[in-house]
């Protein structure tokens, strides 16, 4: 435990009593109340003792994170409130840590929660033992054994929506790591009457439904079923509906699981298949119908049903026939067959039914034991979780009920004995006097019904194997015969007299006083249900199946293996079976869980008062409390105990420092407890009165009101002083830093001042010296300057003399210059005129640009807009202007060729261009179509008048008319059909009536594939689901591929507003009805010309040969 961690207990913040060992004073009534109290504030755990009771709060709490795990993690037991994680964890500490086989007992009745709580059992359980793959394999699998067992083993009750049917014991082993290594598991009592009859307002076994609701259409038609509930005998159709259940998704949930613990594939097939035809034998219906010698025989209305139920097992339906009409008998070495009436017929029919269906049940927990079972041969510890059904009390009780009650009785057997056991240990090991404990014991109802001569199980036997006429109410007579002066037995038949006054009990019925109270049974069916008899003709007929895992299940059809021995009985199987089970809980350490329902309602928040005190008388708890506080009503070890009350004692507040125990009794001996009330054991102290526990606990509560006044009051002063520390260190530190600060400003006003003068002094200095400076630097420069103004002096005396010089020679030259342009104009004035330079440039650059345009109307190229020569250009400056010119020309030129064009013209060009974007560089057929023109009508319909009725029955303008080869889809042969586009549809007729075959909306038209040789296949890809898309896509060959194509894009696109896929490929997909069909094209011959050749290879593979 780490310093800061705060111990707890049981007792702290406890609501009501969560120990009811320490609930006083001790009644029913209180006992109720305390539970009801619980409940309301959402406790609904409560212990009495190291039993857990759990009431179903019929709604999500958030008691069960992965928080809540870690938080009763390695935790004691009475440590934190009570929880069915305590208890959980308890037994899986002592597995591990003290090497203790343990098994945990979930009881209750149908509804009150036994199946959740074994769920959370085992959950906490993984979340709390090791990891790693192979040990989260394992924890996966166990887990998941528990949605496959539902769905085969639970079902809808009136008062529960998952109501377990069926016992379930699971061993769980672990290594000496306390890590799982596998489990095996026993089932109990399956009610595979349920299978043929259920009770109103109740459902089947889960896995009908699931079944049905979720399969996929193509998986019931495998198993040739129907969704609809009401087509099967077998499954009420009152309750096939249940509120927050989605069957479908439990059945995705059910097939996943079994993939998880290891089913294969044909394993869950055979399984659902035998599901299937449990659900199908409750359609097969009887007739009568009279033979020769005057018996009465029974035949099958509707052998169809038959049919089916053969198919999915595979049997010839001539056995099953006979099987359901005769009966062999075998005695030694004579056979007898005898014939079946209808009321045998149907008796035959659903013993069948629920036979198959419970070794099916079988067969899947001894598969799940062979996957989860543990692969290692060493020794292992195992925890074992019981989920049986609880003591049931109808209305109208029948052999189930009694075979369920007579299994309770034993477990209360053996809960008592161990129970008074652990105490017997406890004060042995304690060194505490035991003293005997008075209390009720049932071993003699026990007796009643299981001992070998005179019980009630043995003399069902012995009616059941009693040659002669047997009936119920012989086996009645017999129980009032032997049974008649038992003390826990009663009839109204008895001939003891003093039951012949109780009209309450009718004649056909007889009455046991159980631990739980008294229930009265109905006898009626005891004999047929504990001999449980399936014909040997059905056994033989279900083993001459086909079908592996049916075969499997029916052994004793095997002709090789005849054993007329008779079968034993379903009341001695189960005998068994609970004799080994008990056997197998006294070999462990017991934990147990009493689950109760607080309501009939499944409704939260609501508490029956009367409901839970039956609950609580029949399950016994406050015989449990009684035998529980008989001795001691409260234990604790010293330490907690010494822990939890060192306050109330000066000598042990706040450490003591000897051993425990020792603390202990200065403890009590310092609070005057009487001796009488408490006992000192080796390790623990043992109390005898809750009273005494309470008045320790009140003591406690004061004490720590007392410490918490005290813990304030030290705090206070503790408080203040560290206040009053701290501000006179702050006021030292302040004055330290003040005293500081102050002689930090002193210095710096004298260092400021010292600076000061000394700047003055230094500036002074500098000052003299720079005078001193300047006077020589003056001296320096006026001797310069003079110099200066000397030498410049004599340079501007020179320079003017040289400039004087070079001005007349300047003048010499301009006069003569002046003078020779004087007499060449004079001479020449005569020729030119002002600005002749000017003027001949122009004249010059005009005679040039004359020249150049004259050369270039004679060098003009051609008007077609797709000739790109042009004159070489004459002279470097009329660069742009040639440019300009060749761009201006071809501009005119192109728009004198687009005047010439007319509408359609146009229209036709706009074709030849979207097939240039959709075919060029892409289709070796393409540039041969360039030269052709687009006609579209190829077939004059409208003057023919062989296509009179098809011209009246197309209504819009047809765009193309043409007659292409239609490829049949099944054997590639060519069809001649004519080939319609308007601007809606496409249209298929008949080339020589002209009937319409076929008429495909453009909207409908998705692609259109071909290849990249020249030939003209393509094929038109429809929308999945629509209408024309029922055989699926076209596959055409046509002389106008390129332009079909390229019409169909563009009408496509106009009406649609969206793209048509131009797919070209030598290899795509069409779609055939429901296969996808590749088409592969091929180099080879033509036979026909230039229609492609087809062959279709498979069901998959269409080629088509190409040159």
């Amino acid at each position: 435990m780490t310093k800061m961690e705060v111990k707890t207990s049981l007792l702290d913040n406890m609501i009501g009593v969560g120990d009811m060992v320490l609930l006083e004073p001790l009644s029913e009534e209180s006992f109720i109340n305390n539970l009801q109290q619980r409940f309301g504030h959402n406790e609904i755990y409560t212990y009495i003792g190291s039993v857990v009771i759990s009431i179903n709060p019929y709604r999500l709490l958030p008691i069960y994170s992965p928080e809540k795990v870690e938080e009763y993690r390695n935790r004691n037991f009475y440590e934190l409130r009570p929880h069915i994680f305590a208890l959980s964890d308890e037994a899986y500490r002592s597995l591990r840590d003290q090497d203790k086989d343990q098994c945990i007992l979930i009881t209750g009745e149908s509804g009150a929660g036994k199946t959740e709580a074994s769920k959370l059992v085992m959950s906490y359980v993984a979340a709390v033992c090791g990891k790693g793959a192979e040990v989260n394999q394992v924890k996966e699998q166990l887990l998941q054994s528990n949605p496959v067992l539902e769905a085969f083993g639970n079902a809808k009750t009136v008062r529960n929506d998952n109501s377990s049917r069926f016992g379930k014991y699971m061993d769980i082993e672990f290594d000496f790591k306390g890590d799982p290594l596998g489990g095996v598991i026993s089932n109990y009592l399956l009610e595979k009457s349920r299978v043929v009859k259920q009770p109103r307002g109740e459902r089947n076994f889960h896995i009908f439904y699931q079944i049905l609701s979720g399969a996929s259409e193509d998986l019931l038609k495998k198993f040739k079923l129907e969704r609809d509930f009401s087509q099967y005998n077998y499954l009420s159709l009152d309750s096939a509906k249940v509120n927050g259940v989605d069957d479908a998704a439990n059945f995705r949930t059910v097939r996943n699981a079994m993939q998880i613990v290891g089913f294969m594939d044909h394993e869950t097939q055979s399984v659902f298949e035998v599901v299937a035809a449990v659900l199908k034998l409750g359609n097969i219906e009887f007739k009568p119908e009279s033979r020769v010698n005057g018996l009465d025989e029974s035949k099958i209305k509707d052998k169809n049903e038959l049919k089916e139920i053969c198919e999915l097992t595979g049997i010839d339906q001539s056995v099953l026939e006979r099987a359901f009409s005769f009966r062999t008998v075998e005695a030694k070495q004579e056979k007898v067959s005898t014939t079946l009436n209808v009321a045998q017929a149907y008796y035959a029919r659903d013993a069948l039914a629920k036979n198959l269906y419970s070794r099916l049940f079988s067969w899947l927990v001894t598969r799940i034991n062979e996957s989860i079972k543990a692969q290692t041969k060493v020794r292992k510890k195992v925890m074992g979780v019981l989920d049986i059904y609880g003591f049931e009390i109808f209305e109208d009780n029948s052999f189930e009920q009694f075979i369920i009650n007579y299994c309770n009785e034993k477990l209360q057997q053996i809960f008592i004995e161990l129970t008074l056991k652990e105490e017997q240990e406890e004060y042995i090991r304690e060194g505490i006097e035991w003293t005997h404990i008075e209390y009720f014991n049932n071993a003699i109802i026990c007796d009643l019904i299981e001992n070998n001569q005179n019980g009630i199980l043995a003399m069902l036997d012995e009616e059941c194997l009693r040659p002669g006429a047997v009936t119920d109410d012989t086996f009645l007579e017999k129980l009032n015969q032997i049974c008649a002066t038992h003390q826990h037995f009663e009839s109204r038949m008895s001939k003891c007299s003093r039951f012949l006054n109780d009209t309450s009990l009718p004649h056909c019925c007889f009455r046991i006083q159980h631990y739980a109270g008294k229930v009265m049974y109905q006898v009626e069916g005891f004999v047929d249900k504990n001999n449980d008899l399936l014909y040997r003709d059905l056994s033989q007929a279900m083993w001459k199946a086909n079908h592996s895992l049916i075969k499997s299940l029916f052994p004793e059809g095997n002709p090789a293996k005849i054993n007329l021995k008779r079968p034993p009985t379903a009341g001695s199987q189960f005998k068994a079976s609970v004799a080994t089970l008990m056997k197998n809980l006294q070999t462990k350490n017991p934990n147990y869980i009493r689950c109760i329902k607080p309501n009939d309602k499944k409704a939260a928040h609501t508490f029956n008062e009367a409901l839970v005190c039956h609950q609580v008388r029949y399950l016994g708890l406050l015989e449990n409390v009684r035998v529980r506080r008989a001795g001691y009503a409260f234990r604790q070890p010293y330490e907690p105990c010494l822990e939890r009350y060192k306050m109330l004692c000066k000598q042990t507040w706040p450490h003591w420092r000897g051993p425990a125990r020792a603390g202990v009794e200065v403890l009590f001996s310092e609070l005057e407890i009487p001796e009488e009330e408490y006992s000192l054991g080796r390790s623990k102290i043992f109390i005898r009165n809750p009273r005494t526990l309470f008045k320790l606990e009140d003591l406690r509560k004061q004490r720590l009101e007392d410490l918490a006044t005290l813990i304030q009051k030290i705090y206070r002063g503790w408080k203040c002083r560290t206040h009053f520390l701290l501000m006179k260190k702050s006021q030292i530190v302040i004055s330290a830093w003040y005293r500081r600060y102050a002689q930090q400003k002193k210095y710096q006003q004298i260092k400021s001042s010292a600076i000061v003068v000394q700047s003055y002094i230094r500036g002074w200095k500098a000052r003299k010296l720079l005078r001193e400076l300047k006077h020589q630097k003056r001296c320096q420069e006026a001797v310069t300057t003079i110099a200066a103004y000397w030498h410049g002096a004599q340079a501007r005396r020179e320079l003017k003399r040289l400039k004087e010089e070079a001005r007349r020679k300047h003048a010499v030259a301009v006069i003569w210059a002046y003078w020779l342009g004087l007499k060449v104009r004079r001479e020449y004035r005569k020729f030119f005129r002002a600005n002749a330079g000017r003027k001949i440039y122009e004249f010059i650059l005009q005679k040039i640009m004359q020249k150049y345009f004259l050369e270039m109307k004679n060098k003009m190229p051609s008007l077609s807009p797709i000739d790109k020569n042009w004159p070489a250009r004459p002279y470097l400056f009329l660069d742009s202007t040639h440019k300009e010119l060749k761009r201006i020309f071809h501009l005119w030129r192109c728009k004198k060729y687009r005047d010439q064009f007319t509408d359609q013209k146009k229209l036709v060009y706009e074709e030849k261009l979207e097939a240039s974007e959709l075919f060029k560089d892409k289709k070796a057929l393409y540039p041969a179509s360039v030269g052709q023109p687009f006609q579209g009508a190829y077939l004059e319909i409208s003057k023919n008048p062989k296509y009179k009725k098809l011209k009246d029955a197309v209504e819009e303008k047809i765009i193309i008319a043409e007659v292409v080869n239609k490829i049949n889809r099944a054997n590639g042969k060519c069809t001649a059909r004519i080939f319609l586009l308007t601007k809606n549809n496409v249209l298929l007729a008949d080339q020589k009536s002209g009937q319409i075959k076929s008429e495909v909306p453009l909207g409908d038209v998705t692609k259109v594939s071909m290849s990249s040789q020249n030939d003209g296949f393509f094929a038109v890809h429809l929308r999945e689901g629509s209408g024309a898309a029922g055989k699926g896509d076209f596959l055409f060959s046509s002389d106008h591929l390129i332009e079909m194509a390229t019409k169909l894009y563009r009408t496509t696109l106009s009406q649609t507003k969206q793209k048509l896929n131009i797919e070209i490929s030598d290899e795509f997909l069409v779609q055939f009805r429901q296969d996808k069909v590749c088409v592969k094209f091929v180099q080879g011959n033509q036979k026909n010309g230039s229609i492609p050749t087809c062959k279709r290879k498979n069901n998959r593979l269409l080629e088509v040969a190409v040159p």
